[in-house]
C-alpha cells in the first residue's frame, strides 16, 4: 500500500501535456498557456501622470504659474512647459515636455482663470516613467499559467488576442453498481440514487475540462466492459466510481486489465479513499474511485484534479494553511493518513463537521476545508495547529 503523496507522484509522472490550440481572448479564462506571452510595447508607453494635477517645473512650485493647457487622458500635449508655467493633466495623461513633477490638484488654488498657485512647497514626482512596469519584449506570462481574470487583463494589455493554450481534457464519468438509479428515479427499498457521478461531473467542470457522463454500468462484466470501451474511445481520462474494493462484484480492476490498462496502484494508505485505483495505457488514464461520495470527492481533489491540470501543462498547487483546532478531534485508528471535513469558524479555527462515514453527503455541504491527520496521530487538541486544504 502506498501513501497519498506517492500516489500523487506516480500519477504526475505518467501525465503528458495535451496538444495546444489558439483560442479567443473571450474564451481564454481558466485555460492554461502553452507558450510564453511577450509584451508588444512598453508599459506605460509614455511618461504618464499618476494623478489629477498640474505638471510644472519643480523649481517653480512656490511661484504663481500661468496655465497654458488642459490635458485629458489620451491627448498628446501641444505645448512645452516653460518657466513659471503649468499644464493641467488628468490621471493617465501624458506628461508634457519641460515638466518634471505633477502637483496634485488638491494642493492647488486658482488665482484667476489662467493663474494657479500651490498650497505646498514640496511634491513627489507623481508620474510613471515610460516602460517602468514592462519593457517591450518582456515575458509577461509564462507557459503553464492557469489564466485567471488578472491574466486576461495582462493578455489584453499586450494585444495577445489569440493566446495559445493547451487543449481541454475530455473526461468520461461512469457510475457502477446494481443498486444505483438516476436522480430522477424514485429508488426501490434496496436502491439509492447515484450522486457520485453527478458530483464528479461538477468537479470536472470546475477544472475547465470537458466531462461526459456515460451512465450507470451494472455489476456485470459485459455492462462494465461495454461502458468502459465507449468512454475510453472518446476520453483522455475515464473516472469510475464504485466497484474497486474487495467485494464479489467489484469487477472494475479486472475490466481495466481486459481493456489493455496497466494498473499502477490499487490501494492508498489514506482515509477516506483506500481502494482508489490508477491505470494507464499509452494514451489513456483511468481512475477507479471509491463508491462513497465523500471518498470520491476527497480523492478527486487530491489526485484527479492535479492530473487534469497536468495534462494541460499546469502544476496544481492547492492552498494549504496551518490553523488551530476549535475543539479536540480524535479517531479510533491512526494507521493511515486521514482527511476530514471541517468548517472555519469566525475566529479562524478548524471545526470538524459532524460526520457519520464516507456516505455522509450533507457533511460535505457544510465543509470549507479538508483537514489532515498524519499517520500515527490519533488526536488533535483544541488550539493545536492542523494543516487544511481549502475547497
Amino acid at each position: 500500500m502506498i501513501s497519498q503523496s506517492e500516489a500523487h507522484d506516480i500519477m504526475m509522472a505518467r501525465a503528458r501535456v495535451l496538444e495546444s490550440e489558439a483560442t479567443g481572448l473571450g474564451d481564454a479564462f481558466n485555460r492554461v498557456l502553452a507558450e510564453d506571452v511577450r509584451s508588444d510595447m512598453n508599459m506605460p508607453p509614455f511618461v504618464k501622470s499618476a494623478m489629477d494635477g498640474y505638471a510644472c517645473r519643480r523649481e517653480d512650485i512656490t511661484e504663481h504659474l500661468r496655465l497654458i493647457e488642459v490635458l485629458k487622458a489620451g491627448e498628446v500635449p501641444r505645448k512645452t512647459v516653460g518657466p513659471r508655467e503649468c499644464s493641467k493633466v488628468m490621471t493617465g495623461g501624458m506628461l508634457p515636455e519641460g515638466a518634471d513633477c505633477v502637483v496634485m490638484v488638491e494642493k492647488s488654488e486658482e488665482v484667476d482663470e489662467n493663474t494657479i498657485r500651490f498650497t505646498t512647497d514640496t511634491t513627489p514626482d507623481n508620474f510613471c516613467l515610460k516602460g517602468e512596469d514592462i519593457q517591450e519584449g518582456d515575458v509577461v506570462l509564462t507557459a503553464g499559467t492557469l489564466l485567471r481574470p488578472q491574466h486576461i487583463a495582462m493578455l489584453a494589455s499586450v494585444g495577445c488576442v489569440r493566446p495559445v493554450v493547451a487543449r481541454r481534457p475530455r473526461v468520461g464519468v461512469i457510475a457502477t453498481g446494481d443498486e444505483l438509479v438516476e436522480p430522477n428515479v424514485t429508488p426501490d427499498i434496496s436502491q439509492i440514487r447515484t450522486s457520485n457521478s453527478h458530483q464528479l461531473m461538477a468537479q470536472v467542470r470546475n477544472t475547465n475540462a470537458i466531462p461526459t457522463y456515460y451512465g450507470i454500468a451494472r455489476d456485470t462484466e459485459a455492462s462494465l466492459d461495454a461502458t468502459l470501451k465507449k468512454a475510453m474511445s472518446e476520453s483522455d481520462i475515464v473516472l469510475l466510481s464504485g466497484g474497486v474494493s474487495m467485494g464479489d462484484f467489484d469487477l472494475v480492476p479486472g475490466i481495466m486489465k481486459a481493456n489493455g490498462l496497466e494498473i499502477l496502484f490499487d490501494e492508498i494508505a489514506v482515509q477516506p479513499g483506500k481502494p482508489t485505483t490508477f491505470a494507464v495505457s499509452e494514451d489513456m488514464y483511468c481512475v477507479g474511485l471509491p463508491g462513497n461520495p465523500v471518498a470520491t470527492f476527497t480523492q478527486f481533489e487530491h489526485l484527479v484534479k492535479p492530473l487534469i491540470h497536468r495534462l494541460m501543462g499546469h502544476d496544481h498547487r492547492p492552498l494549504n494553511l496551518r490553523l488551530p483546532m476549535a475543539r479536540k478531534h480524535t479517531r479510533r485508528r491512526a494507521v493511515r493518513e486521514s482527511w476530514f471535513l471541517a468548517k472555519i469558524t469566525a475566529e479562524g479555527a478548524v471545526l470538524p463537521c459532524e460526520f457519520h462515514g464516507s456516505a455522509h453527503v450533507n457533511a460535505m455541504c457544510e465543509a470549507d476545508v479538508l483537514a489532515t491527520m498524519p499517520v500515527g496521530v490519533a488526536s488533535l487538541d483544541e488550539g493545536e495547529l492542523v494543516t487544511v486544504r481549502t475547497l
